[in-house]
């Protein structure tokens, strides 16, 4: 059955066409610029039985890029940040917060920038033969192109599709001459001709994939190991075959390599939480972004989102990292807990970096620097309670109340945190004792020094 067509409107008011297949984690396939057509894309075998393969364990999303395909084709602006409106439209559209983009050939560039920006949003990146624009063979393309456009779609396609491949290389020049007016063609292609994303590649932060195969002339294979060499943690796979089609030649090599790539994600995504033993001994991690109601005000709902997913992401990767469980989210802080006192505190010393880090890289604007996220951090140890996998008692109250007293950016912990923690390099600063509400003696209170190395 073909998926159902829907549409999208983008913050310019440009219809973009898109469809779903399948359930489970989003899988967000971005459009091939100025080749793309969602409903000619499934009428062809070749591309069906790939989105199938795709969809068989995950939730698929496709869509037409502007002046392209089903999506509106009356567009005067092709840039980058165009086509990133493109995208925001309908992953808003689908509510989806995060998900994972793939990019093929000419959706390289848009997703690389795309990542930077909101790394807090991409949970994986696959850049399948992902394109650079400024290398010399899109430039003989190109001289072809403004010479004979009928000689420059079949060249292309043939170069694209193999050389070999036949049947599917007529067929793809005649899917491009469906997909957009040849004036849409060269207004995208010079969009794309114009951005250089190196820049970008430092700044993402995501997990990425980077495939592409030998024998391919289309695009050149230093696109693909500049990006793989540029993107920090970058994984390169190389693949046989000539062909940008993944249903052309090696296939099931491709979708191995997506597989498990995705996989690796998704097993660390549901793995189970260490669990509290009932009236265990457990370190107890609190935090809250200060200031968090007049950030809403502020910023409105939309942008005030994008710094709580922020908060959300260093969060829970902090917790990830050294073996915390995540107890709940209060919207604007969390509750955490471990069986280690040590990995707590490293913990939420990595979180403070980490949020640093973050706050030191934000932009400034015309009336200073750009919002910041100030998060403060209580620790205490003891017993708590655990029912249905929340956890309650006077730990988890004195870990709130402890990060209540602290400013923006510091670490407050308690005096069993402190003696435990004795020997283990961390730097301890006596706050005295202060008097907390619900605490009949006052308790006194420790800062974690995290600016110096530990």
């Amino acid at each position: 059955m073909e998926p159902r067509i829907q549409y999208a409107k983008t913050a310019d008011g440009v219809s973009i066409a898109f469809w779903t297949l399948g359930e489970g984690t989003p899988l967000v396939c971005m459009p091939n610029v100025a080749w793309s057509h969602v409903q000619v894309e499934w009428q062809w075998p070749g591309y069906r039985r790939w989105y199938e393969r795709l969809a068989e364990k995950r939730k698929l999303v496709r869509y037409d890029s502007r002046g392209c395909g089903l999506s509106d084709r009356e567009v005067a602006d092709y840039s980058l940040d165009a086509h990133m409106l493109d995208l925001e439209a309908v992953v808003q559209r689908l509510g989806l917060d995060r998900f994972v983009l793939v990019a093929p050939v000419n959706a390289g560039p848009l997703a690389i920038v795309f990542a930077a920006r909101h790394p807090e949003r991409v949970l994986r990146l696959v850049l399948w033969c992902a394109s650079d624009f400024r290398q010399s063979r899109f430039g003989a393309f190109r001289a072809l192109r403004e010479g004979d456009w009928h000689l420059y779609m079949e060249t292309l396609a043939h170069a694209g599709a193999g050389w070999s491949a036949g049947e599917e290389a007529r067929r793809t020049a005649a899917f491009m001459r469906e997909c957009a007016a040849p004036e849409a063609v060269v207004a995208a292609m010079a969009a794309l001709w114009q951005a250089d994303v190196t820049p970008f590649l430092s700044q993402i932060n995501s997990p990425t994939l980077v495939l592409h195969r030998r024998e391919l002339a289309s695009v050149e294979m230093a696109a693909a190991k500049a990006y793989a060499s540029g993107i920090p943690g970058a994984r390169l796979v190389l693949l046989e075959g000539d062909s940008v089609l993944p249903w052309v030649g090696d296939t099931e090599s491709v979708l191995e390599a997506i597989d498990d790539f995705l996989s690796e994600g998704e097993q660390a995504a549901v793995a189970p939480a260490e669990p509290a033993a009932p009236g265990g001994f457990r370190t107890v991690l609190f935090t809250d972004i200060v200031g968090h109601t007049a950030i809403m005000r502020r910023l409105g709902d939309e942008k005030g989102r994008e710094v709580l997913r922020q908060h959300e992401r260093i969060t829970r990767e902090a917790l990830k990292s050294h073996g915390g469980t995540e107890v709940k989210t209060m919207g604007d802080g969390f509750l955490a807990s471990f069986s280690s006192v040590t990995r707590a505190v490293e913990c939420a010393i990595a979180m403070q970096r980490a949020f640093a880090e973050w706050n030191e890289a934000r932009p400034s604007t015309g009336s200073g620097r750009a919002e910041q996220i100030k998060v403060r951090i209580g620790l205490s140890a003891g017993e708590p309670i655990e029912e249905e996998g929340d956890i309650f008692g006077e730990t988890v109250i004195l870990a709130a109340r402890v990060a209540a007293q602290a400013e923006g950016g510091e670490i407050l912990a308690s005096l069993a945190v402190r003696e435990l923690c004795a020997g283990k390099g961390f730097l301890f600063a006596d706050r005295g004792e202060t008097a907390l509400r619900g605490f009949e003696n006052p308790v006194r209170l420790y800062q974690v020094r995290w600016g110096e190395p530990t």
